[in-house]
């Protein structure tokens, strides 16, 4: 068969699945798959919520949606992209691939080839999901069907390092199916393809590639809780030591999302399970999962009790509408319990999704916002980037707090606040 006629299935079209299964579809024909019947509606409408996929490219590609698993029967090739969470104990919760697992086995046929690109620590392609896949298909795992992995590298809201740009590592259970992966994702990425020694290799480096970032923000945020009890802004610190050439570029903030707080814990439990109690990357995960207690604990200790403080942003990130493992959720719920009224404004957030994940109630505007005891900025929207010193100063009384957690209006006079930031 021609590797143009691979025919493949993309297994879940979020953030992650429905990039990847576009550009697929510009080479191959390419089925996306979600279990979810409204967002293959929204996406058959030409409108992708996660704002990763303009309307117009969504409207002219060819990519057949569905949410139905007889659409993906007998596919050369299923590419499974779904959510690797972890539970209440920040174990690995393992739930959505089992499910993929089961969907797949179910559809695929002799021959195929499954490729896991979600998140996960090493051995789970091979210990886990094929044993799943070879319950579901009744196939044998290694002869009848095969295993690979491609841990994806989206970031969320970047135009810049798009799938079509990025390098890409691949590794199957065979050399063959190693190769064919190459020449597969060769196919949409200019960024070049590296061919790892193994599936495990592969999933060991896409699990430390987000363990470094948290390490090394979480060495930032705990310079920042340092400085800030000697009266330095760590802000002025970071420029200064900016000017060697080998510093690296990493600012304090909340360290949320599905990745960067989240992974640490896959690889943790993959050491422990291995036998070795993993410090340094704990030790990274309980710093920054503390930032929003001690942030929220600065900013009470400058307000007066039971003030009223205005959250500008909710997501994890900035220029992103993505609610999931927000780290402002909980500064907002311990400045509650501090006894303070908190409103919430986002820029990008869905109002249904922040109330139905974190009870949270987003106002309409910053319209008729006025005349608060503090404004928080806690997250680096563009939209409040650009507000200027008498656009920040209408938001509060005189004398308020204006407490700048990402240092987004550092240079600013803003006439009539006190601010402060780490």
């Amino acid at each position: 068969m021609e590797e143009a006629e691979t025919r493949i299935a993309v297994i879940g079209l979020g953030y992650v699945g429905l990039p990847l299964a576009v550009a697929l579809a510009r080479h191959f024909p390419t089925a996306g798959f979600d279990i979810s019947a409204a967002r293959i509606a929204e996406l058959k409408r030409g409108h992708d919520r996660t704002g990763e996929v303009e309307p117009a490219t969504l409207r002219e590609s060819k990519l057949t949606l569905t949410f139905s698993p007889a659409e993906i029967e007998a596919r050369d090739l299923y590419i499974v992209t779904v959510p690797t969470p972890v539970d209440a104990h920040n174990e690995p919760d393992l739930g959505a691939v089992r499910a993929a697992c089961a969907t797949v086995g179910t559809a695929m046929r002799k021959g195929a080839v499954v490729v896991f690109e979600s998140t996960v620590y090493p051995g789970v392609t091979e210990d886990i999901c094929g044993p799943a896949l070879a319950m579901a298909s009744g196939l044998v795992c290694g002869r009848d069907f095969f295993l690979g992995y491609s841990p994806e590298r989206i970031n969320p809201g970047d135009k810049t390092h798009t799938i079509e740009r990025i390098a890409k590592v691949v590794a199957g259970q065979t050399p063959a199916v190693t190769a064919r992966l190459a020449r597969i994702y060769g196919a949409v990425t200019s960024g070049g393809v590296f061919q790892a020694a193994s599936i495990r290799v592969a999933e060991a480096a896409k699990v430390i590639e987000n363990a470094q970032r948290d390490i090394n923000i979480a060495f930032v945020n705990e310079i920042a809780m340092i400085f800030e009890r000697m009266g330095i802004s760590v802000y002025d610190v970071l420029d200064a030591a900016a000017t060697k050439w080998n510093f690296l570029g990493f600012k304090p903030g909340l360290v949320g999302g599905h990745c960067i707080g989240v992974d640490p814990f896959y690889l943790a439990r993959a050491a422990i399970d291995a036998g070795h109690h993993p410090e340094i990357v704990l030790a990274g995960r309980r710093i920054n999962d503390s930032m929003a207690a001690w942030m929220a604990e600065r900013i009470a200790a400058q307000l007066e009790p039971g003030s009223r403080i205005l959250m500008l942003g909710l997501t994890f990130k900035e220029n992103v509408p993505d609610l999931r493992n927000s780290k402002v959720a909980d500064l907002i719920a311990r400045l509650a319990a501090l006894g303070h009224a908190v409103e919430v404004h986002d820029a990008c957030a869905d109002p249904a999704e922040a109330k139905r994940e974190y009870g949270v109630t987003l106002l309409a505007s910053l319209d008729g916002a006025t005349s608060f005891d503090c404004v928080v900025g806690a997250v680096q929207h563009e939209a409040y980037r650009a507000l200027g010193p008498e656009a920040l100063a209408k938001l509060a009384r005189p004398g308020a707090l204006l407490a700048d957690l990402k240092g987004m209006w550092r240079g600013l006079e803003v006439p009539r606040l006190r601010v402060w930031r780490p």
